[in-house]
């Protein structure tokens, strides 16, 4: 392995993870608080369709960029592009004010098309960086950074003081987002063009996108794989999506508190990533996912019933452990199953399956928060694990290589 480039890879993490934190915490309290308002429920109305609509256009379109990026061998130039786009969305949020919902909705969406169409390509080089037998840890390296990175960029909202001046917590945001992504559009294997025009690979790569998606459907272990990632990934981003909304609007936790909370749940959550990356090279990522849906699905019942501030804080502590574990895991399977050569492709199919699932739960959340109140909405989460780890067990991961040598023997002639 090259450590430089390794330490790139993960320092694009450490970057948009900021992204991550800011959009489902502050982005999220502030859109449906102030620009929305939330007192009858129709911020957390709003806010889920907002995430659905993303998720939605992110999956349809993932695919067919990853098959894109393939083709045309364009991967480090799609990586930059939407890394753009979401950079100067996020600066767009600087002109909101109250009572713009739609101009906040548009531009929440554009934002999180960026930094999701970007994780597609970026997931991608990961089968390139690092051989099989470290993909667990080199996943759980570059999460540990993502979120060392939402350490920092929770440092700096609160020194910014997000009550008075949030048009600065997005300006921060947006820089701590380049400064992160530029080592690793520097380090990372350039791109090798195969002679196809991207034209040309655009229409290759709608041609091929579902006859790949059954072919990849016909491994049984990708089938299987791809299904569970539906379902729980669908309720981790549903937690990560409403977790800042329903501390601040059922169990009334100050700005500060919040602060606190976020903070808490990133060390946790780094902790987490790391004391099972080993694990997940030596058991498998399948042991380690299961093992955290299981935390998972305690920890989410908990929550739905927290009785108090310190409570939460505790369930928090605990959903930090397994998010750092389940999000590394589940990378490095992929990276396990994907055939060499249609790395984003498979990471687009993995998109596909975690975003197309990811817009059901925010829409069940807000609805049952309307009709029954956020703590019922908590708990109708809990099915999405459930149901992903039943369907986990049917998985089979084959030796190293193995899963890309079956996958591979159906690929198509590139343009």
């Amino acid at each position: 392995m090259d450590r430089k480039v390794i330490r790139a890879w993960c320092l694009y993490d450490f970057g948009n993870s900021a992204f991550a934190m800011l959009f489902t915490s502050f982005f999220g309290v502030f859109y449906t608080s102030s620009i929305v308002g939330n007192e009858a429920g129709e911020g957390d109305r709003w806010w889920g369709a907002l995430v659905s609509v993303s998720m939605a256009s992110v999956a349809f379109l993932a695919p067919f960029l990853g098959g894109v990026a393939d083709h045309a061998g364009v991967r480090k130039r799609m990586l930059a592009g939407f890394t753009l786009l979401g950079v100067l969305a996020v600066l767009g949020w600087t002109t909101l004010r109250p009572g713009e919902v739609l101009p906040g909705f548009v531009l929440g969406a554009l934002a999180m098309v960026g930094f999701e169409g970007a994780i597609v390509f970026y997931n991608a080089y990961l089968p390139r960086i690092a051989p099989a037998t470290h993909q667990g840890r080199v996943s759980a390296w570059g999460f540990a950074v993502g979120y060392v990175g939402s350490l920092v960029a929770l440092g700096v909202a609160a020194v910014i003081d997000p009550r008075e001046r949030i048009e600065w917590v997005w300006v921060a945001l947006a820089l701590q987002w380049v400064l992160g992504a530029l080592p690793a559009l520097r380090a990372l294997p350039a791109d090798e063009p195969t002679g196809t025009r991207v034209r040309e690979a655009a229409a290759a790569g709608v041609a091929g996108t579902w006859r790949s998606l059954r072919e990849v459907l016909g491994v049984p272990h990708l089938r299987w794989f791809l299904l569970a990632f539906f379902f729980y990934m669908d309720g981790v981003e549903t937690v990560i999506v409403f977790a800042s909304v329903y501390a601040r609007g059922t169990l009334g936790f100050s700005m500060a508190e919040l602060l606190g909370l976020l903070a808490l749940v990133q060390v946790t959550a780094l902790a987490g990533s790391l004391l099972l990356a080993r694990l997940t090279d030596v058991r498998g990522p399948r042991f380690t996912v299961l093992l955290t849906l299981a935390l998972w699905v305690l920890t989410v019942a908990w929550a739905s019933q927290a009785p108090s501030k310190q409570a939460f804080f505790v369930v928090g502590g605990l959903a930090g452990l397994g998010l750092g574990a389940v999000q590394a895991a589940s990378r490095a399977m992929m990276g396990l199953l994907a055939p060499r050569g249609r790395e984003a492709e498979m990471f687009g199919f993995m998109a596909l399956c975690g975003r197309t699932g990811s817009i059901l739960g925010p829409l069940v959340f807000g609805a049952v928060s309307v009709a029954a109140g956020q703590r019922m909405a908590v708990l109708a989460v809990v099915p999405f694990f459930a149901v992903g780890a039943l369907l986990l067990l049917k998985v089979r991961m084959p030796a190293p290589g193995a899963a890309a040598a079956a996958a591979s023997q159906a690929e198509p002639a590139r343009g």
